[in-house]
């Protein structure tokens, strides 16, 4: 009779081998469960350079507190990055200079259909820069319409900006704008280059005086963020702002200049001639033969060997005190030595 087998004593079991589909999905959790790890890492990193970046804002050399993008916080060693505090954007003399801008493109461009709502959105690719000094200029810029990708926009914006700097004949120390800045649509930069373009192009626009920007400069040294505020000037301040804040009393007798009649008489004595009555208004009657008047007096400064003065014609009609003093200063300068 056979006899049954007997049982062995019972000893560890062998992993059974798993096969390629089991191996593939531990690793594919694996993969996972890395990637996820390795994020979180990365966010980890980011939030504790972000927050090292606001602690180096609000050190107390920078007692204002500035809302930061996490890539002003994100610099490599001893690079600088400059931003504007949210405070001195609403400044009320900064928004009226973008205002005055603004409406100033958006007359220049009107028959190119084109309407200006924002200076960094609208003006950082260049396109509205190139019609903008096309009109000005008076010539036509040898650069593409349209321009889709970062690199052609920078490589048109770079010929747009050396014809207007060419234009402007400024020296390398008082350009205040490149191509990087504007495309970064730093708005400091932007209102820099369209200050100076308005005033080398005479525009009848009355620019606010003493406008500035609070700007909040950031480097990165040996691991460390720095910061500093300087302040930026757009439009500056000038003796005649002086002269306002010590003896505004005594400016009044400038008003007399206010209908264009003392300025054309003015300008006939200077010159030694007899200037037709039937050139100008002698008692104007209303506020368009006033700037009649006025303009017509700037026409003989040209006339004169003077340049066109900054001032618009109608500044000088409405009584503004700060136009007329520069016109008759101008005078004064170019006649005080002729007997």
């Amino acid at each position: 009779m056979a006899s049954s087998p007997q049982k062995s004593p019972s000893s560890p079991k062998s992993p059974t081998p798993k096969s390629p589909s089991s191996r593939k999905k531990d690793d594919s959790f694996l993969g996972k469960l890395g990637g996820t790890l390795a994020r979180r890492k990365k966010a980890k990193e980011v939030s504790e350079l972000q927050e090292e970046g606001i602690n180096a804002i609000n050190l107390p050399l920078s007692p204002s507190h500035y809302e930061l993008d996490p890539e002003d916080t994100m610099l490599e060693e001893n690079e600088v990055r400059t931003m504007v505090d949210p405070n001195s954007k609403n400044d009320c003399k900064l928004q009226e200079l973008i205002k005055v801008l603004i409406d100033w493109i958006n007359d220049v461009l009107v028959g190119e259909r084109i309407i200006v709502k924002d200076l960094t959105e609208d003006l950082y690719d260049g396109q509205v820069l190139q019609k903008l000094f096309e009109k000005l200029e008076g010539e036509k810029l040898n650069v593409a319409e349209v321009t889709q990708s970062e690199i052609a926009q920078k490589q048109k914006l770079q010929t747009v900006l050396e014809r207007i700097n060419e234009s402007l004949k400024l020296s390398t120390r008082n350009i205040r704008w490149n191509v990087d800045s504007v495309h970064a649509k730093s708005i400091v930069a932007i209102l820099h280059l369209l200050v100076a373009l308005s005033q080398h192009f005479r525009a009848p626009i009355r620019l606010p005086d003493h406008v500035s920007i609070q700007v909040v400069v950031v480097q990165k040294r040996e691991g460390i963020l720095q910061s500093r505020q300087i302040q930026e000037e757009i439009t500056e301040r000038d003796a005649f702002d002086t002269l306002f804040d010590h003896a505004p009393d005594k400016l009044n007798v400038v008003k007399k200049f206010a209908d264009g009649v003392y300025l054309v008489l003015l300008m006939g004595l200077l010159e030694g001639y007899f200037v037709p009555l039937y050139n100008f208004f002698l008692t104007p009657e209303n506020f368009d033969q006033k700037v009649h008047n006025v303009s017509f007096s700037f026409e003989l400064m040209q006339d004169g060997g003077l340049e066109r003065p900054k001032p618009r014609p109608e500044d000088i009609v409405n009584c503004d005190l700060k136009s007329t003093l520069r016109v008759l200063y101008n005078l004064f300068s170019r006649y005080r030595n002729v007997d």
